[in-house]
């Protein structure tokens, strides 16, 4: 920004879901300048962030997350990370209640005298379709139809506040003047220069 001392490869990102709310200031040109709307992911990057989300979890072979990315149309990474995280939890549970009912008929057995079955402890839980069939009951969009628009219809008015000048071309020909005389323009800005004087 002007003022400040001049430091190379310095990038200022931001990012918003409400850029209705951004002040008009700071789209003007010299400070956030370039505009670039990351709509809601397609099938092919759901199932990409699916893959990511999931990359240290165990999960059942018959498990389809192809299935899962044509089935969420319109679902946010959040969204899509939310039903990950639900199945996970639900395969957790269902392994600490499986622990709790071992741990219960040993105590049994061993009350009844019998000799307690050797049950191996179990691996790490498996998320299977019935954890994703479970978590998808749960499953919701946070971006409406509604919302989609608004974002949509935004980046478009400011692609077009951007590109106003979006025609403009210099004459063929060159006029022969000297650069920056033409209509007393030099004349303003050495008038001009006593601003900063």
């Amino acid at each position: 920004m002007d003022g400040m001392n001049a430091k190379k490869n310095v990038f200022v990102i931001g990012a918003t879901n409400r850029p209705d709310q951004i002040d008009p200031a700071l789209l003007r040109p010299g400070r956030l300048d370039q505009l670039i709307y990351i709509p809601l992911p397609d099938e092919a990057a759901r199932s990409q962030i699916l893959q990511a989300t999931l990359r240290k979890s165990p999960i059942a072979k018959d498990v389809d997350l192809t299935f899962i990315s044509k089935k969420t149309i319109g679902f946010s990474g959040a969204d899509l990370a939310e039903i990950c995280q639900r199945a996970c939890k639900l395969a957790i549970r269902e392994s600490i209640e499986n622990d709790i009912k071992r741990d219960r008929a040993q105590k049994e057995a061993s009350a009844r005298g019998e000799e307690a079955m050797d049950t191996e402890e179990d691996e790490v839980p498996e998320i299977t379709r019935a954890h994703f069939e479970e978590a998808m009951k749960f499953a919701r969009r946070s971006v409406s139809d509604n919302d989609l628009r608004k974002y949509e219809m935004f980046a478009q008015n400011l692609q077009q506040r951007l590109g106003v000048q979006g025609n403009f071309k210099f004459p063929d020909g060159s006029s022969g003047g000297a650069p920056g005389t033409q209509n007393g323009f030099q004349e303003n800005a050495n008038a001009d220069d006593d601003l900063y004087s």
